[in-house]
């Protein structure tokens, strides 16, 4: 890893600058680069107890994703992404792996991955949580990692 910083906030915490740069990440990779017209901004991350995870480097933002707590009190991730002069770098294993390390207060963790992307998550414990379904025209499966298993992976 050369030069990528570890940052980890609230919402509320988040400078002006740097919270410019992460939305404009999740923006590049989400819409822009998957072609998906959607409204990224969600409303989400001002609710209390959403926390954002990142790595930086000299140019910005490498790696992201936030978390939300649902309304069943289950950790849910979401917005995982990576710039794209930054990947194949492993940041976006090592997000996820920071985090699950840090999630051991009995709460399962859920997430709505790419179907693509479901064996990638898999390797972090998650399993298939119900059928597949069709959101902004890419395939997704909501996927649920259960609370106390331990992280093994960073890729």
């Amino acid at each position: 890893m050369t030069g990528d910083q570890l940052h980890r906030a609230p919402w509320g915490e988040i400078d002006p600058h740097t919270l410019y740069r992460l939305l404009k990440l999740r923006v590049d990779v989400f819409v822009v680069e998957q072609e998906c017209p959607y409204p990224e901004l969600d409303g989400r991350d001002l609710e209390s107890g959403s926390e954002h995870l990142w790595f930086s480097d000299a140019d910005g933002p490498t790696a992201y994703l936030r978390t939300l707590t649902d309304p069943d009190g289950a950790l849910r991730i979401g917005r995982v992404c990576t710039r794209a002069d930054a990947r194949g770098r492993s940041l976006a294993g090592k997000l996820m792996t920071t985090l699950l390390a840090g999630t051991d207060d009995g709460r399962d963790v859920v997430l709505d991955a790419q179907a693509h992307l479901s064996g990638w998550y898999a390797r972090f414990g998650f399993t298939a949580d119900g059928p597949e379904y069709v959101e902004d025209g890419i395939p997704h499966v909501p996927m649920r990692r259960p609370a106390g298993q331990a992280v093994t992976a960073e890729r």
